[in-house]
């Protein structure tokens, strides 16, 4: 009594069935995943609030003025004075900006010499070398001119 196209709608009906299942399943998934996201955020959110609140309670003045007091005699704590502060364009190069002496002249002048004076020479010849080598002159702290704001204080990394 069941025909041909019976037996294909009820096979479409369960394969319809089935993809909903599955789809409703790794829906499910899915919103428990959210879920469980939401309140890892809400939990670090809570930490970040609950950090700064701690971070304002260590860093209150009178509380720092109290530590300075009581560990005033260990630490030798000295208020910063206004001239220690300087602008990153003041800070001497880096040592890996410094140039190296060339001492390859020396060396050169050395080979036609004696080997008991060759190394004499060499010797004498790389440290009047390295006197009359071109050597740069070291960065010295520019003035500060009477228009800067003196309160303004500039912050930045010492390789500009």
């Amino acid at each position: 009594m069941l025909k041909t196209f019976d037996l294909v709608l009820i096979g479409v009906m369960t394969a319809t069935a089935a993809v909903t299942y599955t789809i409703k399943h790794r829906a499910e998934l899915k919103l428990e995943e959210v879920h469980r996201l939401e309140a890892e955020i809400k939990l670090e959110k809570d930490t970040i609030d609950l950090l700064k609140a701690d971070w304002a309670l260590q860093s209150q003045p009178n509380r720092l003025e109290r530590l300075v007091k009581a560990y005033n005699e260990e630490l030798k704590l000295q208020p910063t004075e206004s001239t220690a502060l300087v602008h990153a364009k003041e800070l001497p190069m880096l040592k890996s900006e410094v140039p190296v002496p060339d001492v390859t002249e020396a060396k050169a002048s050395a080979k036609g010499a004696t080997e008991a004076s060759a190394k004499s020479a060499t010797v004498a010849n790389a440290k009047g070398a390295q006197a009359t080598a071109k050597v740069q002159p070291i960065p010295m702290p520019a003035p500060r001119g009477e228009a800067e704001d003196a309160d303004q204080i500039e912050t930045g990394s010492v390789e500009e």
